[in-house]
């Protein structure tokens, strides 16, 4: 068997010392395993719509982290959206950057 740290130090020749560090700290991170369809329900509901876009706002800013990307600088006129909008006579029509 082969021991994580060993494992680690082996990659260290094609990962530079700030990606293996990111490893390392993600060792430590505690996981879940449920078969699938047996996943427990999250439930939001006792939390306010302000906290849950702040979860979302920490989520978002951990993701880019963890990718080891910068977060995207743009204005809101450069935003990447699409916009899809029912006309009166029920047609669609789409707007998007």
């Amino acid at each position: 068997m082969i021991r994580r740290s060993s494992l680690l130090e082996g990659l260290r020749g094609s990962m530079d010392d700030e990606a293996l560090e990111r490893r390392r700290a993600r060792a430590d991170w505690p996981v879940r395993k449920f078969r699938l369809g047996e996943e427990p329900v999250d439930d939001f509901s006792a939390y306010t719509v302000e906290e849950r876009l702040a979860m979302t706002w920490q989520m978002t800013r951990d993701a880019w982290a963890s990718a080891g990307l910068p977060m995207p600088v743009y204005s809101r006129n450069e935003m990447p959206i699409r916009v899809i909008r029912k006309t009166s006579a029920g047609d669609v029509e789409e707007q998007g950057h």
